[in-house]
Parts: structure tokens; C-alpha cells; sequence
């Protein structure tokens, strides 16, 4: 059970909640009014009094008392120069809690926080700026170039006609070359094919020619030994007869 557990945890650890009460009240001492849920300004009300309470005292021990709750030192002059002496004839009360209309989303409730003499007229208090190293040249040239260029483009019609019609004729002069460069090809594999089919077939054909002329020239030969023998033979049996 709950017992002596008073206050709010709001989903949160006991340092994490402490300092989200602490950043709150220092937005609020900044910029005197400020948005949030209804259960987290209830809660930051008692805090935000108190410190409003020791900017009245106004003395070295409660400016120190002060800076040890808000995180920021400028705040801190700003409530102790400005604010309390507003408050330095009202005894308490200082601030304001103003319900609002339900959180999209959620369904939170919602409600601002303000002091009770808040105007709108309060200059904000600037926050702190954090260092960061310079980008480089080159990359936001590039940068500022890249975002401009489509500006410029949308912002001239004609300008972007052009582009298009420019970027069209490039995409078909692409494939017209495309095109030619794969016919070229196949001319010249269809011309190897026939030259080598043709050099493939004289071959061929020159091949038994030369073995019948080789096969030939012993049979031509033997008939020739023998032919004078053959007419002697024939002289004889005429001869006898």
C-alpha cells in the first residue's frame, strides 16, 4: 500500500522527475508562462513560488538558495531583477493555473502556467548555444546547390521543359547508338561465320580431289610398264600365223 507516498511519480524515477521539475521551472521563471499537462503544473506550482518567495528576500543566501534549483544563471538574475519586484507587495499567490482542451492524441489534460501579471509583453529570455564545429565549404556548397537547383527549376517552366525535353533527347540518341553498335555486331559475326563456313568447305572439297589424284597416279603408272610388252606379244602371234 501506499502509505506516506504523497505527491505525483508521474511514470517517472525520483531523478528523472526532479529534474523535469527543475527544467519546468526554469521555462517557466524565463519566459513567464508555459504549457503543459494539468498534473505536471500542480506540481510545479509549490516550486516555482518558493523560488519567487527568495527573489523577494533578495539577499546573497537566497540568490545561492535559488541557483541550486533552477539550472540557469541569467533565469535566475531575470526573476531576481525583474520579476520580484513586481511581487514585492502580494504575499503569495504568484502564479496562475489556466485549464485547456484535452491533448490530441492522448486525451491528457492540459492547462498553462503563468504568473498572475503576465502580459505577453516579457522578452524571452535566450537559451544557451551549443558549440559546434563549422561545417565545411565544399560540402554546403554541394548542399545549398542541391536544394537550389530543383527550386530553380519548378520556379521556371520553361526552364524545366527544356530540362525534360534535353533529357529525352539524350535517353534516345542513347538508344539509337545502342541500337546501332548491336546490329554492327551481328553483321560482322554473320561475315566471320560465312568466311569461315566457305574457308571450311574448299577445304573439303580439296581434300579427296588430292587423294584420288595420289590413289590414280600408281595405276597410271603401272599401265604405262606394261603397254610395250603387250605389243611384242601381239607382233609374235601375228607373226606365226
Amino acid at each position: 500500500m501506499r502509505h506516506r507516498l504523497n505527491g505525483r511519480h508521474l511514470g517517472r524515477a525520483t531523478d528523472h522527475r526532479v529534474a523535469m521539475y527543475r527544467n519546468l521551472v526554469t521555462d517557466l521563471c524565463r519566459y513567464e508562462r508555459i504549457t503543459t499537462t494539468e498534473a505536471k503544473a500542480k506540481e510545479i506550482r509549490p516550486m516555482a513560488e518558493k523560488m519567487v518567495t527568495l527573489s523577494r528576500r533578495g539577499d546573497l543566501h537566497a540568490r545561492r538558495q535559488a541557483l541550486r534549483f533552477i539550472y540557469d544563471e541569467k533565469v535566475v538574475k531575470h526573476l531576481f531583477d525583474t520579476i520580484a519586484p513586481r511581487m514585492k507587495d502580494r504575499p503569495g499567490g504568484y502564479l496562475r493555473i489556466t485549464k485547456l482542451e484535452p491533448r490530441k492524441g492522448d486525451g491528457a489534460s492540459m492547462a498553462t502556467i503563468e504568473f498572475v501579471d503576465y502580459g505577453g509583453t516579457v522578452v524571452s529570455m535566450p537559451r544557451p548555444s551549443r558549440v559546434t564545429s563549422a561545417p565545411s565549404t565544399a560540402r554546403f556548397t554541394a548542399a545549398v546547390a542541391a536544394v537550389a537547383a530543383p527550386a530553380a527549376i519548378d520556379d521556371d517552366p520553361v526552364a524545366e521543359e527544356v530540362a525534360v525535353g534535353d533529357a529525352t533527347e539524350a535517353s534516345v540518341a542513347e538508344e539509337a547508338s545502342a541500337v546501332d553498335a548491336t546490329e554492327a555486331s551481328a553483321v560482322d559475326a554473320t561475315e566471320a561465320s560465312v568466311v569461315d563456313a566457305a574457308e571450311a568447305a574448299s577445304e573439303a572439297t580439296e581434300a579427296p580431289v588430292a587423294e584420288v589424284q595420289a590413289e590414280a597416279a600408281p595405276a597410271a603408272e603401272a599401265v604405262t610398264e606394261a603397254s610395250p610388252s603387250d605389243s611384242a606379244d601381239v607382233e609374235k602371234e601375228e607373226g606365226a600365223n
